[in-house]
C-alpha cells in the first residue's frame, strides 16, 4: 500500500503515482485561538478525508499577535478573522517593533500545535506548516492602504520593519524545521498586479523572502502559495519550492501553462466556489479537467486557495473520490 509520503515524494520527483495526489484545507474559526484545538480540529479533519498532505491553518495573526495586533472572526465565509487593531500607525512605527523569540506566547502556542499534530499522524503523512511572509505579516500590523503609502512615502522606514520581522520569522522557520516537519506553505499575498509593480516586489519583499525560507531549505516538501490575481509567477526562478498553488482557474497561468515555466508540481484544479456549490458532479468534472490538463503528472489536486468552510461533506467526497 502507498502511503501519502510515498505518493507525494513520487509525484515531486516525476514518477508514476498510483493515484493522482489530494490536498484541501481550511481555516477553522474559533478552534484556531488555542494549539489544543486547533490540532484537534486539523487531525479530525485529515481523519475524515484521508488527504495526502496535511496543511495547518492557524489565524494569519498567530504571527503578529506578539507585537500587539489583534483580529476577530466575524463570520466570514473563508474562516478568516478581521484585523481590530494595528500596531503601525506612522513611519517611526516601524522601526521600533521588538524582535520576537520563538518562546514568546503565541508563536510557542502554533510550535505547540504543530507538536501535537506530527505525534499523532505518524510520519507517513507529510505535515507543511503556513508561514506568512514577511511583506504579509506587514500587511496584517499596518493595514494594506497604509503600507502601500509607506513603502512609497518612507521606504526605509518600512524596510527596517521589514528586517525586523524577518529576523524573528526565520527564527520560527527554524524551529518548525527542527520540529521535524515535511515542509513549510509559503504564503505571498503581495506578488500581483494590483498590489505592487514588479520592481517593487524584488525591491520590498524578495530579499527577505529569501532569507526567511533559508532555514526550510532542507525540507522536501516546501509549497508556495501565490495569492491573487495576475499573479508574477516568474518569481519561481528565485525562489526553490517543490510545489506551488495559485488560484489557475482564475488567472494566468492554467495548469498546463504553468508546468511549461516550473518543472515542480502544480496544486490546484477546483474554484474555491465549487466546493460551495449544491453540485457535488462539478466538483468532480473540476476534478477530471485539472488532471487531463497535466495528464495526471507532477500534479497535486487541490483548491486556488482554502476551501471555504461552508463546503458540504459531500463536495469533500466528491473531490476525495475523483483521484481514486
Amino acid at each position: 500500500m502507498t502511503t501519502h509520503r510515498e505518493r507525494i515524494q513520487a509525484c515531486i520527483e516525476g514518477e508514476p503515482t498510483d493515484r493522482t495526489p489530494i490536498a484541501l484545507w481550511r481555516h477553522f474559526p474559533v478552534d484556531d485561538q488555542t494549539p489544543e484545538d486547533l490540532a484537534a480540529a486539523t487531525l479530525k479533519f485529515q481523519e475524515t478525508y484521508d488527504f495526502d498532505i496535511v496543511k495547518v491553518t492557524p489565524s494569519s495573526s498567530f504571527s503578529v499577535r506578539g507585537w500587539g495586533a489583534e483580529d476577530e472572526w466575524m463570520g466570514d465565509s473563508e474562516g478568516s478573522r478581521r484585523y481590530t487593531k494595528r500596531v503601525i500607525h506612522k513611519p517611526e512605527d516601524w522601526e521600533n517593533l521588538p524582535e520576537l523569540d520563538p518562546t514568546s506566547p503565541f508563536l510557542s502556542g502554533q510550535l505547540d500545535c504543530l507538536r501535537s499534530i506530527k505525534q499523532r499522524l505518524g510520519p507517513e503523512t507529510p505535515v507543511i506548516q503556513t508561514i506568512f511572509n514577511p511583506l504579509s505579516q506587514a500587511k496584517n500590523l499596518a493595514g494594506n492602504d497604509l503600507l502601500l503609502e509607506h513603502i512609497r512615502k518612507y521606504p526605509n522606514a518600512v524596510k527596517k520593519g521589514l528586517e525586523t520581522i524577518t529576523r524573528t520569522t526565520v527564527k520560527f522557520v527554524e524551529a518548525v524545521s527542527e520540529m521535524g516537519v515535511d515542509g513549510i506553505f509559503y504564503a505571498i499575498q503581495h506578488a500581483q498586479g494590483s498590489m505592487l509593480e514588479l520592481d517593487e516586489y524584488k525591491a520590498f519583499a524578495l530579499p527577505f523572502d529569501q532569507e526567511t525560507l533559508a532555514p526550510a531549505g532542507n525540507l522536501w516538501c516546501n509549497m508556495l502559495h501565490l495569492h491573487g490575481q495576475d499573479v508574477y509567477f516568474s518569481l519561481l526562478r528565485l525562489l526553490n519550492f517543490q510545489i506551488v498553488n495559485w488560484h489557475d482557474r482564475e488567472t494566468y497561468p492554467s495548469l498546463s501553462e504553468a508546468q511549461n515555466l516550473f518543472k515542480g508540481v502544480v496544486c490546484g484544479g477546483l474554484r474555491q466556489d465549487s466546493l460551495t456549490s449544491e453540485n457535488p458532479a462539478l466538483v468532480t468534472k473540476e476534478a477530471q479537467d485539472g488532471i487531463k490538463q497535466v495528464n495526471g503528472k507532477r500534479f497535486i489536486l487541490g483548491t486556488g486557495c482554502v476551501v471555504p468552510i461552508t463546503a458540504s461533506h459531500e463536495n469533500y467526497l466528491a473531490a476525495r473520490k475523483s483521484v481514486e
